[in-house]
């Protein structure tokens, strides 16, 4: 029989709890996990290259078995420790599910999710806070992103009218390949937003016969490539500096709740403009009366010096 000695030295289950969640929270742990991250990418990609495979194939695979046994015992020791709270973080599901892909046999009809290991390499994203914000931050501008795409859509198809319309009389081959049609008018058009060959490949082939097309051409590139591709730079990055605000928010939150709970419960009362005035009048008048009291002791004793 287990003596009162022997069931006081066993652990707790809270207080394992609470050892295990020190584990998990301290930052040796997190930098270890990041460092098993990185190497599983480092794995994944000498395993998807050819000469990689076949000089390392085996290696590879106890690795990465290796590998995937840290983040099932990872998930294990946050599922043990956070128990239902773990699934009130999006972060934490997408773990869940990385995790669980890996451990899908990559074989027969599962052999596709092979190539889906590489998700692993995202994980990095869900330990570093910094990563995370930055991931957030993109997320919240996505609604400001797609009311851009909107405006830039609907210019799209009227620059890609207007130029079907003006220039698919032209039947020279490039001409019917690059305008011929609203379709291969918006490609075109995409690909002179993007500045890839769209002088020596597009404007000037067109200019070639049709002298004025810079007048339709340098009006889409300057609206869609250095004003309205901009906004989407603007959007999110006024989304980072929204987040970035909200984190400093929350960790001065933190502090002055660390602080308040070091220097305990404030017994000061705020006073009205009255009440005030009346405590500084009788702070006024005790001081005048411990200043008549110094002066009389002083008297006294010059006296009593006499």
């Amino acid at each position: 029989m287990a003596t009162d000695l022997d069931l006081a030295a066993q652990p707790r289950p809270g207080d394992l709890r609470a050892r295990m969640r020190g584990v998990v929270e301290s930052d040796w742990f997190t930098r270890a996990i990041l460092g098993v991250i990185l190497l599983n990418a480092l794995l994944l990609g000498l395993d998807a290259d050819v000469r990689g495979h076949a000089d390392f194939g085996a290696l590879i695979s106890v690795f990465d078995s290796l590998v995937t046994g840290v983040f099932v015992l990872e998930l294990g020791l946050k599922l043990f420790v956070f128990r239902e709270k773990f699934f009130r973080s999006g972060w934490n599901f997408f773990d869940l599910a990385v995790v669980l892909i890996s451990l899908v046999p990559d074989a027969g009809a599962f052999l596709v999710l092979r190539a889906l290991r590489v998700f692993r390499v995202f994980r990095v994203f869900s330990v570093l806070p910094a990563l995370r914000r930055v991931i957030d931050a993109l997320l919240k501008a996505i609604p400001g992103m797609g009311a851009i795409l909107a405006v830039l859509i609907v210019l799209f198809y009227v620059m890609a009218v207007m130029a079907t319309t003006l220039f698919s009389s032209d039947t020279r081959a490039p001409m019917q390949e690059m305008f011929g049609s609203v379709s291969a008018s918006a490609f075109t058009l995409f690909q002179i937003m993007t500045l890839d060959g769209w002088s020596s490949e597009v404007v000037r082939v067109v200019m070639s016969r049709h002298p004025w097309a810079w007048a339709f051409f340098i009006p889409f590139i300057v609206i869609t490539s250095f004003a309205v591709l901009n906004l989407f730079i603007a959007v999110i990055v006024q989304s980072l500096q929204e987040e970035h605000e909200e984190h400093l928010k929350a960790v001065a939150a933190e502090e002055a709740a660390e602080r308040a709970a070091l220097e305990g419960p404030s017994e000061t009362v705020p006073l009205d403009p009255d009440q005030e005035r009346g405590a500084l009048l009788a702070h006024v008048q005790a001081l005048r009366a411990e200043m008549a009291q110094l002066s009389q002791a002083l008297r006294e004793s010059s006296l009593a010096r006499r």
